[in-house]
């Protein structure tokens, strides 16, 4: 059984929804970032950058959640084309969300409850960028990638729904974004995944 070590943030509920999506057994250990338990030597020995979510499937032991989301995409065949344009425009939007939506969005909400002028500026005006990226992308398309719910959207979904419910970005004028938060956020299993709670695993 596939093992996911995470928190309730929105990098910790990408590997759950993508389990919940295959309707895979798996168990959780939570991993309490308030009481820094990220640092203790039996987390690290799963995830060296002290960061989560990892994931222990047999043998395999993963961290940083694009890979975990690649591998398991791959391992079960599905929300990741195997070969041609999809699959590079998935995994496009997938670097995209590690590389850019998540730390821009992390970085705000920390900086906001520094209470930070210069770089809470700085930072909701990335957001706000990121985020129409995000609302031109999904303008044509049903998804990130194209006709098909992907590991893009998985990936993608925690944090642009953190940013209107956590960070209360204005999303007024991104009527797209709008629209693929409430279509992602209707799906059964994304339901269930972001409902997970520390103490209810």
């Amino acid at each position: 059984m596939v093992t996911v070590y995470t928190w309730s943030t929105p990098n910790g509920r990408k590997p759950l929804i993508l389990l919940e999506e295959l309707d895979l057994p798996y168990a959780v250990v939570p991993v309490n970032l308030r009481e820094h338990e990220q640092f203790a030597p039996d987390f690290l020995a799963i995830s060296p950058n002290n960061k989560i979510p990892a994931l222990q499937d047999g043998a395999l032991t993963l961290f940083e959640s694009g890979a975990i989301l690649t591998y398991l995409a791959e391992k079960y065949d599905r929300f990741l084309a195997p070969a041609g344009p999809e699959r590079y425009r998935t995994l496009q939007w997938l670097y995209w969300q590690v590389g850019g939506l998540g730390p821009m969005l992390g970085q705000l909400g920390f900086f906001s409850k520094a209470d930070l002028a210069l770089p809470k500026e700085h930072f909701t005006a990335e957001a706000d960028r990121l985020l129409n990226v995000l609302d031109r992308a999904l303008a044509g398309n049903a998804y990130l990638a194209g006709d098909h719910y992907t590991i893009a959207d998985i990936a993608c979904y925690p944090w642009t729904e953190a940013a209107a419910s956590h960070l209360e970005l204005n999303l007024s004028g991104k009527p797209a974004v709008q629209r693929w938060l409430a279509q992602v956020g209707d799906r059964p299993a994304v339901k269930k995944a972001m409902a997970w709670k520390p103490d209810n695993p």
